[in-house]
C-alpha cells in the first residue's frame, strides 16, 4: 500500500483549516502532517515535516505566503506547494509561480477540484484550477507579445513593470505587487525611461498605452 499524501496546510483562519483537515481525513491518499499559521511557521514547518505538498494561504501574518513558498523552494524543491487564496488578481497569480508555486487554487474551488490539485502536485505536475486556467489564457493573449515585440530592448521584468505603470500605480504599489523593493523599482523605471528615450512616467505611459499595455 503506497503512503498517503503527506499536507501541510498554512492559513491563518482556524475555520478553513479545520474544514481542509476534515475533507483530508476523509479520503484514504491524503494525510495533513502539520498547520501553521503564520508565513515564518510555514517555513518551519516544512523544515520539520518534510510534507508532500503544503496547502499555503497568501496572505498571513509576519511573511506572505508567496515569500514564505519562495523560501521553502529554495531550500526543499521537492515540496509542492498549492496556492490557496481568495485572490484572483494576475498579480497574486504571477507573484506565486515565480516564486515556484506549482498550484494556485481559489478558496472557493469545490472538494473535487482541490484534490485533484494535491494529487496533480504530488506527482510531480503543476495544476492550476479552472478559474486561473482562463486568467493565464487570456493573460497570454497576442498584446502581450505585441508589447514584447514594440519594446525588444525591455526583459520581461521590465514590460511587467511598464504595464503597472501604465496602469497608474506608484513605485510602491509596484512593489508591493511583485513582491520586491522600492529601490528595484526604481532602477526599473529607470533602465525604462533610458531604453525607451523618455523623460518621466506620462511619456512612459502614453508609449505603454500606445503599444496595447495598461
Amino acid at each position: 500500500m503506497t503512503e498517503p499524501i503527506s499536507i501541510l496546510v498554512a492559513d491563518d483562519h482556524t475555520l478553513f483549516r479545520d474544514g481542509l483537515k476534515a475533507l483530508f481525513g476523509s479520503v484514504a491518499d491524503t494525510t495533513v502532517i502539520g498547520e501553521a499559521t503564520t508565513g515564518a511557521e510555514a517555513i518551519q514547518q516544512a523544515e520539520k515535516h518534510q510534507p508532500d505538498v503544503i496547502l499555503m494561504d497568501i496572505q498571513m501574518p509576519d511573511l506572505n505566503g508567496i515569500e514564505a513558498t519562495r523560501q521553502i523552494v529554495q531550500t526543499s524543491p521537492h515540496i509542492g506547494v498549492i496556492m490557496v487564496t481568495m485572490f484572483e488578481d494576475d498579480e497574486s497569480l504571477f507573484a506565486a509561480m515565480r516564486a515556484g508555486a506549482r498550484g494556485y487554487v481559489l478558496k472557493g474551488a469545490d472538494q473535487d477540484e482541490m484534490l485533484r490539485a494535491i494529487r496533480a502536485v504530488a506527482r510531480g505536475e503543476a495544476l492550476f484550477g479552472p478559474a486561473i486556467a482562463a486568467r493565464l489564457m487570456t493573460f497570454f493573449k497576442p498584446s502581450n507579445s505585441l508589447a514584447a515585440t514594440a519594446f525588444p530592448d525591455l526583459t520581461d521584468r521590465e514590460i511587467e513593470v511598464l504595464r503597472l505603470l501604465a496602469k497608474g500605480l506608484s513605485n510602491q504599489e509596484i512593489a508591493d505587487k511583485l513582491i520586491i523593493s522600492v529601490k528595484t523599482v526604481r532602477n526599473h523605471v529607470s533602465n525604462i525611461f533610458s531604453k525607451l528615450q523618455v523623460v518621466d512616467r506620462v511619456q512612459a505611459v502614453i508609449r505603454a498605452r500606445d503599444a496595447g499595455l495598461g
